[in-house]
Formats: C-alpha cells, sequence, structure tokens
C-alpha cells in the first residue's frame, strides 16, 4: 500500500519517553508515527483532508489499536497538521521512502 485514507489520532505526554515498539523512547516533539504494519523508518507523507496540511514523519511504533483507525501521529506532527483540538482528522497517508 502505498496511499492509504482514514482517521488518523494523535498521542503524546502519556507516552513521552516511553519506549516505543522500534525500541527507541516516545518523543512527543518529534514528528513519528505508529503504524499497524509499515515498516519502521518508513518517511511517510500526512495530509489532513479537512484542511490540506501535510507533515513527514518517521514510523516507529505499532498501533492504533482503537477502532478503524489508520495511524497514531505525535503531539508534533497533530500540531502541524491542525488536528490537536478535535484529536482525530480524516487524512491521507502517503508512502515516500523506506530506511
Amino acid at each position: 500500500v502505498t496511499i492509504q485514507e482514514g482517521l488518523v489520532s494523535w498521542y503524546g505526554e502519556q507516552f513521552h519517553l516511553r519506549p516505543t515498539a522500534s525500541g527507541e523512547l516516545f518523543d512527543s516533539t518529534a514528528l513519528t508515527m505508529a503504524h499497524p504494519t509499515l515498516p519502521f523508518g518508513t518517511q511517510v507523507r500526512v495530509t489532513n483532508l479537512r484542511n490540506g496540511r501535510s507533515v513527514v514523519v518517521r514510523v516507529n511504533d505499532r498501533g492504533p489499536f482503537v477502532g478503524t483507525r489508520i495511524a497514531d501521529v505525535s503531539a508534533a506532527a497533530a500540531a502541524s497538521l491542525g488536528m490537536l483540538r478535535r484529536g482525530l482528522a480524516r487524512a491521507r497517508i502517503e508512502i515516500l521512502a523506506h530506511e
């Protein structure tokens, strides 16, 4: 899958500095993402379909584990996407490169 569309959520403070599935510590200020299947290190462009804002993030965790959501982004990425207050956004994710 090179492009996916669906609900994206964000996660932050309660996970800050806790280990991610890849073994690195979660940094809510870094541009990272949790995805169920994409390889760790994959660069992904996330675009908020409501406002057109986009950000490039790196997959370093697994998730989300809620309903049909396709990804969880860090608080910093959510801020760039303009979705902090709503918490969820319909988004497109495009794979750019694997590490």
